[in-house]
């Protein structure tokens, strides 16, 4: 059915509640007229509308600006649910559980890589196993090994010495929710985790060397340790695998069995979910959260790899080349949050699916060193484009729960992108137009990823930065590219 939307500005846009039947909220929309066009080429405003027929939602349904069709969600969604009276749903969180952005610094320039970059690249490329069904180079012997990954997450690389103990304190939640339980996780799960633990998979996940663009915001960039033009980052992307997917595969599917009366009764049985208060969801969020651990620590082998590259090649200790960690968010996931709503403090299931976090200044949770300037947000384009270093607002916070968007979005699927785009000639067309070098496990990853499959990552930044839930600090432009 055609959603019809009530314009609140340029840039934000109501589904109003009876959109469709059993609504409890609005939807809101946040999306230029250019990207909220995108958005009617698919699902992605019927299942913002969806989601606002969940039980226990708060204030409305929302859909960021990269926002497109998903599972159950779309991607792009986030939504809060009571934790006494909603619930908890897999399609609100994905099947790649925290899938995720961490973003090195270095005090290398552009100019002083430059000569070596190609060697860079594939000396990464060496060091992190990538492509579909990679294996990590640290293989995990028994179940009770991987549980304690699954339990202490991103802490059990630094311990065994992949790491600087001072990499935690930068990551979202510090890489652990502590409420993890390795016991509900399922066989399957962790025989699909044992071997791929330090790997970088397949499909959109990446590595990518970059060197600082423009600064919008000097202050807060040097707060986050980025000073000049031309400084080289490090984005990876990339989340908890083949055990995360297992996870959400086997609790979608418990979901269904135990609860037919709630499929019955919802607009679309992708939004299957676990109800507040039952066995089941106290189950689901401790076996997701494992998944979560699991990402965070995959993410750390592989900084640990990257960092290893880098000393091969310049013949220097990764301490004396500055490369430290700025951040890693998360963007598939759900967290127990508490946020003011009505001017009450509420407890809630907050779903972020294909969303970053976002918090404002002095938000507990952020940093010590971030306290007065917000979270950084990381924001990556798709291959060949640029990326965005934005800054969480007290805007988000009250706006989308502390929540912005997570990189460009799909624009066609991967199965259309193949259809139009060849692997080898999109790399010549990068490699000569944007003077950059990749290297990818294969030449479908690379077409699959075309820059033509996603939307203009600048003009989602720009719409986030315009609505105020994730304010400009640094675009960042790649000059290498490693592809599962």
């Amino acid at each position: 059915m055609e959603i019809k939307l009530k314009k609140i500005s340029d840039i934000e846009w109501e589904i109003p509640k009876g959109t469709i039947q059993g609504m409890k909220v609005p939807g809101i929309v946040f999306a230029s007229k250019i990207l909220l066009e995108k958005m009617k080429l698919d699902k992605t405003l019927q299942q913002t509308a969806n989601v606002a027929t969940l039980p226990g939602i708060y204030k409305h349904a929302i859909c960021l600006p990269d926002g497109h069709e998903g599972y159950g969600f779309p991607i792009g969604g986030v939504a809060a649910l009571d934790f006494k009276e909603g619930g908890i749903s897999p399609g609100g969180i994905g099947y790649d559980i925290n899938c995720g952005v961490r973003l090195l610094r270095t005090s290398l320039t552009d100019k002083e890589i430059h000569e070596k970059l190609k060697e860079l690249v594939m000396a990464i490329f060496r060091n992190v196993p990538s492509g579909l069904g990679s294996k990590g180079k640290v293989r995990l012997r028994s179940r009770a090994e991987l549980d304690e990954v699954l339990k202490i997450g991103a802490r059990w690389a630094v311990e065994k010495g992949y790491g600087w103990k001072k990499d935690l304190k930068h990551l979202e939640s510090e890489g652990e929710l502590k409420i993890a339980e390795p016991r509900y996780v399922s066989d399957t799960a962790i025989k699909r985790g044992l071997p791929q633990l330090g790997s970088l998979g397949a499909g959109n996940h990446f590595l990518e060397i970059q060197r600082v663009g423009e600064i919008f915001d000097e202050k807060t960039a040097k707060v986050f340790g980025i000073e000049k033009k031309d400084q080289i980052t490090i984005m990876i992307h990339c989340g908890s695998r083949g055990l995360g997917h297992q996870v959400c595969t086997d609790y979608l599917r418990e979901m269904e069995k135990t609860f037919p009366d709630i499929l019955k009764k919802l607009p679309d049985r992708e939004l299957i979910y676990a109800p507040a208060g039952s066995e089941l969801a106290d189950r689901y969020l401790k076996a997701m959260s494992c998944a979560a651990n699991y990402a965070w620590a995959n993410r750390q082998m592989i900084v640990h790899q990257i960092r290893e590259s880098f000393e091969k090649v310049f013949n220097r200790s990764a301490e004396d080349m500055g490369m430290d960690i700025i951040y890693d968010v998360a963007h598939n996931i759900a967290k127990i949050e508490t946020h003011k709503i009505n001017g009450k403090d509420v407890k809630v299931y907050m779903h972020r699916k294909g969303a970053t976090r976002a918090f404002g200044p002095g938000h507990p949770e952020i940093p010590s060193d971030y306290q007065k300037v917000g979270q950084p947000v990381l924001l990556p384009g798709s291959m060949g484009t640029a990326s965005f270093v934005l800054v969480g607002s007290k805007t988000a916070m009250e706006k989308t729960f502390g929540s912005t968007a997570h990189g460009a979005g799909r624009l066609m699927s991967r199965h259309s992108a193949l259809k139009q785009f060849r692997g080898e000639e999109i790399k010549k067309q990068l490699e000569e137009e944007k003077k950059m070098f990749i290297r990818s496990a294969s030449w479908k990853g690379i077409a699959e990823e075309a820059p033509g499959a996603y939307k203009d990552v600048e003009e989602v930044a720009r719409v986030s930065h315009k609505a105020g839930i994730g304010n400009l600090v640094v675009r960042l432009r790649p000059v290498g590219v490693v592809k599962g």
